[in-house]
């Protein structure tokens, strides 16, 4: 079993805007369920030590060594990880992020953390509500990448499309008002299907995490009609939810959001060719800097595996550099970096996802 813990963008934000001599950033792959702890202890460890020997100030590193040894000491941490051991510290402060995504080992120092592998967590987060619909009833389970899938209590949520219709069965053929048989049989499953989505609301007030529906028809077009959530994905798990159990609906679901994640993907990247039509888009690491100092990036996709050394001055000048023997945050993450810090999106992606081989590609608010 994965033991996650994911930065919500807000702290993602937050890290982006540490600043500090000594930012280390140590990214660990892992495995959860290896026989013996140790050896992710060990590895984290080994470059632990690495990371130390490049401090040159003698208080923060004495400061850095004791948080490390802090968590290297601690058995019951190893215990539980994920893919990748994410550790961002200063000397006053450390944070620790168990990450499903498999990123290669790496560690830097430098004045601002290392994130740009970070983003690849958070670009497509593994998180959605499966809304399991029959006659017989519903329920509305949760799905996260931290922690196993679980029913969401909803008090106000009908048990059943009989119970909600004050009937002992949906095909109780008995007249009622004006309707009778098959077509007041279809009004009280969508009278059904209205009453969830109003007890839905509430839940789903404020927040955009995709809905997938898991039913048969014709409930499932009952509900669709009705529905007043506008992340509900047009991708529905078929079959009778009742018979399936909140870890399937979790693993089914997963498979819907890859695939929805990748449409997204490629529709932004059509998106991107318009917008550079227009002048409105650059894949030039030059011109996004620039355009990223000046609040201009809405959008970034920056390539997870590349690297650029160098630096990028508070007004978008680049200074390219030669490849150093330890990683330290270069250029893209430089440029990701002040596209989060002036309101952008930078979805971290792989480099067959860009267009032309860029190393980074953005939507800008306005032409240049």
């Amino acid at each position: 079993m994965l033991h996650t813990d994911i930065p919500a963008s807000g702290e993602i934000k937050a890290l982006a805007a540490v600043t500090d001599p000594w930012c280390v950033s140590i990214y660990t792959p892992t495995e959860s369920d290896t026989a013996d702890p140790d050896q992710n202890r060990i590895a984290f460890s080994n470059q632990a030590r690495r990371t130390l020997e490049l401090i040159s100030d003698p208080a923060a590193r004495a400061a850095l060594e004791e948080e490390f040894d802090a968590y290297i000491d601690d058995a019951h941490f190893w215990r539980f990880q994920s893919r990748t051991l994410v550790v961002l510290a200063t000397p006053t402060r450390i944070r620790t992020y168990r990450v499903p995504n498999q990123l290669n080992a790496s560690e830097t120092v430098g004045d601002r953390f290392y994130l740009k592998r970070l983003l690849r967590a958070v670009t497509f987060p593994q998180t959605a509500f499966v809304l399991a619909l029959a006659e017989g009833g519903v329920r509305l389970v949760e799905v996260t990448a931290n922690r196993p899938a679980r029913t969401v209590p909803i008090p106000g949520l009908p048990t059943s499309a009989a119970d909600h219709a004050g009937k002992a069965s949906l095909a109780d053929r008995a007249p009622k008002r004006r309707v009778q048989g098959d077509e007041g049989t279809k009004m009280r499953a969508r009278q059904y299907a209205r009453a969830i989505d109003t007890e839905l609301r509430d839940v789903f007030t404020g927040r955009d995490t995709p809905l997938i529906l898991a039913a048969t028809e014709p409930i499932n077009a009952l509900f669709r009609s009705v529905n007043s959530y506008d992340n509900l994905l047009d991708e529905s798990i078929p079959g009778n939810p009742e018979h399936t159990t909140d870890h399937e609906l979790a693993d089914r679901s997963r498979e819907i959001l890859d695939r929805h994640y990748a449409a997204q993907l490629a529709d932004l990247v059509d998106l991107l060719e318009r917008r550079r039509s227009e002048g409105r888009a650059a894949t030039d690491i030059s011109d996004l800097a620039r355009a990223a100092a000046a609040g201009a990036v809405d959008t970034l996709l920056v390539d997870i595996d590349a690297s650029v050394p160098g630096t990028v001055s508070p007004d978008g000048a680049v200074s390219f550099a030669e490849p150093a023997a330890t990683e330290a945050p270069g250029v893209l993450d430089e440029i990701s970096r002040r596209v989060l810090l002036t309101g952008g999106d930078v979805l971290a992606v792989r480099t067959a996802d860009l267009p032309d081989g860029a190393q980074l590609a953005g939507i800008l608010r306005y032409a240049p």
